[in-house]
């Protein structure tokens, strides 16, 4: 470590470094960075990117006092480093260790917790609003990466922003302007930035101007003071459509984000507005590492890596779940013209990349705007085509509304392909998608289906671009489950699979948590014990003709599944148990009603006692109750 950074043990601590050793202590800042996630895995180009910016907001600010919200969040670990957690970054995303997101428990000084994006400045005006009505003067900043300038909830937040305005009360807003949110950002909002990125800084110029003019006896000073009250001003010249000074909120820049002395200049200013202010600071994701420079996508996120070469340590010996729905799309697409594709931001981390590449007139990036996808989705429907969106599990609730309103109600044929549904692992409780049973299976004409393996998802792709109506497909993050190969009954509406017969005792499996169930079976007949085993596949509607066998045929049923117990299958099985009168005995196992902490999905599944172990041990304890 540093001699610089070993100075900083506390919040404020940076304030001690002299001036000028900054850009030495920014080195020695990467460096720890990439030494740390090098070992322990996480986000790394986002974080090399904002080492000056963060840097200046902890020489400018105190903290707690002062606050920052972080959109997206991953990008907060030089605030951790500067507020006293650099030596817990050995535990980072690991089970009881370091988040790898703000996290207000974690912390006096992580204002408030921010895992998915464009939620910033939503945040901090309720911050900014309440250190007013309270009578507090601490600044509030929102540091918003120019990618979650994509999403719908960053331009309502603007647009309220004029309830600071009339108060001439500040709220700072930092644009880390890096051209990247995942992947490369898209859209109008992006040829915006990139118009203001190739003019010259036009807030220097205004300046020279009216300063110019203020020089100018008798007259200057009025025709100053006219120029900034026109909307026809010297502003129109320089900034295309004037967004932000046309919302209230002055704009600053742009400025170079790497330049440490240039962002305290700028930050330092801003404390001293009246009102909100954008500042743009041009930044590049990955500055630093040479090899997240040339590639910022691979080291977003990323596991344990050589930083020597930058080769991850981690080989893959299967396909991901994601492959295997990637390959399949490109082909349906191929035999049906009317399938297009849609991602909000993220065509790598679902699969989309390749689609894109083949047919790229029937590929569309929406940006971070999963409500917008959804109902973009169900125009192309409504106009005859076949759209697949995919998204992760945890993004799609984003949308929950769109879904109902605007393709159930109308029974429109859009397939949802939901990746990371279930447990996720170390981006801990913002990301798990172990809700999207809960929050989609009670919603009419919407079927929802769970693979037990790669061969199911390949069917149930078949069978949902097929359907005349809407359909979602949930599966998991990370290597594909290539159990039970000999298991592949066709796929038929609301029909599940029945893998094995047993006595006594039945697991009903849903989707990916399969590879539990399997091993739970294998133990169980070590003891001695006979069970049933059925691969759910349709949650909804469910398959009811099955439901009576089990209830009629076994004393106990055990449902399964990698989903929060409230509202998920089990809930399902046990309405349909009540209302017809069967007294089986059900046991329900999946996620308890909590948000699940980082850790590893087999620490995960251990500790909602959904692993193999815990299934066995549970259903001998029943079976030996009277």
């Amino acid at each position: 470590m540093g001699r610089l950074l070993n100075q900083i043990n506390k919040p404020n601590d940076i304030k001690k470094i002299p001036p000028k050793l900054y850009p030495v202590l920014a080195q020695e800042i990467r460096d720890f960075l990439i030494d740390n996630v090098s070992r322990t895995g996480g986000h790394l180009a986002s974080n090399l990117g904002v080492v000056e910016i963060t840097m200046a907001l902890h020489i400018c600010l105190h903290f707690p006092e002062d606050k920052i919200v972080f959109d997206v969040g991953h990008q907060s670990y030089i605030h951790k480093i500067l507020t006293g957690r650099k030596d817990e970054f050995k535990t980072l995303r690991q089970k009881d260790g370091l988040c790898g997101f703000p996290k207000r428990c974690e912390s006096d000084c992580d204002c408030f917790g921010t895992g998915h994006s464009s939620t910033s400045i939503s945040a901090a005006l309720g911050l900014a609003m309440a250190r007013d009505l309270q009578g507090k003067d601490e600044t509030i900043v929102a540091l918003i990466g120019d990618g979650a300038l994509s999403g719908g909830m960053a331009y309502e937040a603007l647009n309220n922003l004029s309830l600071l305005r009339k108060e001439k009360k500040n709220l700072i807003i930092i644009l880390n302007d890096n051209k990247m949110s995942i992947s490369e950002n898209v859209g109008g909002m992006s040829r915006y930035l990139n118009d203001l990125r190739s003019r010259e800084s036009y807030t220097e110029f205004k300046e020279n101007v009216e300063n110019a003019l203020n020089n100018i006896p008798g007259v200057g000073r009025h025709v100053a003071k006219a120029l900034k009250r026109s909307k026809d001003s010297i502003k129109q010249l320089f900034i295309p459509g004037m967004l932000f000074e046309n919302m209230d909120i002055t704009y600053y820049g742009p400025v170079d984000g790497h330049d440490i002395y240039e962002m305290i200049q700028a930050i330092n200013r801003a404390k001293r507005h009246e009102g909100p202010i954008l500042i743009h600071a041009i930044t590049k994701k990955g500055k630093g590492y040479s090899f997240a420079e040339k590639n910022p996508e691979k080291y977003h996120g990323i596991g344990p890596f050589d930083k020597e070469t930058g080769n991850s340590f981690n080989k893959k010996t299967r396909e991901t779940y994601t492959e295997v729905f990637s390959r399949k799309l490109i082909q349906l697409a191929k035999d049906d013209e009317k399938i297009v594709a849609i991602t909000a931001a993220m065509p790598s981390g679902t699969g989309l990349s390749s689609f894109k590449k083949q047919y790229p007139d029937r590929f569309f990036d929406v940006g971070i705007a999963e409500e917008h996808a959804v109902t973009f989705a169900a125009g192309l429907a409504a106009a005859g085509l076949r759209p697949v969106f995919a998204v992760y599990s945890s993004f799609l609730q984003r949308a929950y509304d769109q879904i109902l309103h605007d393709v159930c109600i109308q029974k429109l044929p859009v397939f949802f392909c939901i990746d990371r549904s279930g447990l996720v692992g170390a981006d801990g409780e913002t990301h798990q998608g172990i809700f999207d049973i809960s929050y989609l299976s009670h919603i009419p004409n919407l079927v929802l289906m769970a693979p037990k393996n790669a061969t199911e998802v390949i069917s149930m792709m078949e069978f949902a671009t097929a359907y005349d109506g809407p359909v979602a497909m949930k599966y998991p993050r990370g290597s594909i489950y290539d159990g039970l190969p000999a298991h592949n009954a066709p796929i038929c509406l609301g029909k599940s699979e029945i893998i094995k017969e047993g006595r006594d005792v039945v697991i009903l499996s849903v989707g990916n948590i399969m590879e539990e169930c399997e091993k739970a079976i294998e133990m169980l007949e070590e003891n001695g014990i006979t069970p049933g085993l059925v691969n759910v596949r349709f949650i909804c509607p469910a398959d009811e003709d099955m439901l009576h066998m089990v209830a009629e045929k076994y004393s106990l049923i055990v449902t399964v599944e990698e989903n929060e117990k409230s509202g998920g299958y089990g809930q399902r099985v046990s309405s349909f148990l009540h209302e017809n009168n069967y007294d089986t005995r059900l046991v329900t196992l999946g996620i308890p009603d909590c948000f699940v902490p980082h850790a590893t999905v087999a620490q995960q599944r251990s500790m909602a006692g959904i692993d193999s172990s815990s299934i066995v041990k549970l259903i001998i304890d029943r079976m030996n109750e009277k």
